[in-house]
């Protein structure tokens, strides 16, 4: 069952990164990029990770890809092949942040040396 939701997870990362290509027009929100997701067993809800270019906006950009949720959710079920499209949520994913502060603090303590 569990192969579901990770084919699930994986169809809707390549079906909403070809929208935010080809179909949004907000010029914030083509910096996104889709970097996870998850899906429950049943297909009902998905957390969708994401990453932008622009920090800046970082907030913005989280509060206009969760308001284009069912936009997404509409253009998906034209796209996909599921009974049921799940409800999204998207998340800032703070892994690549994360992994630059890291690089950071490595590069540091190797210049100090």
């Amino acid at each position: 069952m569990k192969l579901k939701g990770e084919r699930a997870a994986s169809l809707l990362i390549q079906e909403i990164s070809k929208i935010l290509l080809t179909e949004i027009k907000d010029e914030d929100l083509k910096n996104v990029t889709i970097t996870y997701a998850t899906v429950t067993n049943d297909l009902s809800f998905a957390k969708v990770y994401f990453t932008t270019l622009d920090d800046d906006k970082k907030e913005k950009v989280i509060r206009d890809m969760n308001n284009a949720s069912s936009y997404f959710r509409m253009e998906l079920s034209k796209r996909l092949d599921l009974r049921h499209i799940p409800e999204i949520k998207f998340i800032y994913d703070e892994s690549i942040e994360y992994g630059k502060r890291i690089e950071n603090i490595i590069d540091k303590i190797n210049n100090e040396k």
